[in-house]
């Protein structure tokens, strides 16, 4: 359902329904996809990286790597674009993640999951510790 809201980059307030920004930075923004998506469409330029497409164009890396982010520029079909890993800033041309981030994730994951099961384990052995127990009684008791 729709809602007033102030846009987050003019501050204007507007109805907030199928865009997250107001009607005039939304026009502001496709002004400025077609400039770069011309520019790197060009036969020349189709090999740029990410600095010569901000300097032609004079659109902000940040919106760019949004571009790339919301799936608008596609970087398999432009070889020297990329964009940063959200975790370490490295370039990289898929995915949110560089693969050093994600195999440190993966390890991390794989260490949580070893010391659980060997809590749990422990925790097994304490309880069967825990019923093991007779008393002296029962074995007299058993003899006679």
């Amino acid at each position: 359902m729709a809602e007033l809201a102030n846009c987050p980059k003019c501050g204007g307030v507007f109805v907030k329904a199928l865009r997250s920004v107001c009607e005039k930075c939304a026009r502001e923004v496709e002004t400025q996809f077609d400039a770069v998506y011309r520019f790197i469409r060009k036969r020349d330029n189709r090999r740029a990286d990410i600095n010569e497409v901000v300097e032609a164009t004079e659109v902000p890396k940040e919106q760019i790597f949004q571009f790339i982010r919301e799936g608008r520029i596609l970087v398999s079909q432009f070889p020297n674009l990329s964009y940063p890993c959200e975790s370490c800033g490295e370039d990289i041309k898929e995915g949110r993640l560089c693969d050093a981030c994600k195999g440190n994730i993966q390890s991390g994951l794989e260490q949580h999951e070893s010391e659980r099961a060997f809590a749990k384990r422990k925790e097994a052995e304490e309880k069967g510790r825990v019923t093991t127990y007779h008393s002296m009684d029962d074995r007299v008791n058993r003899r006679r």
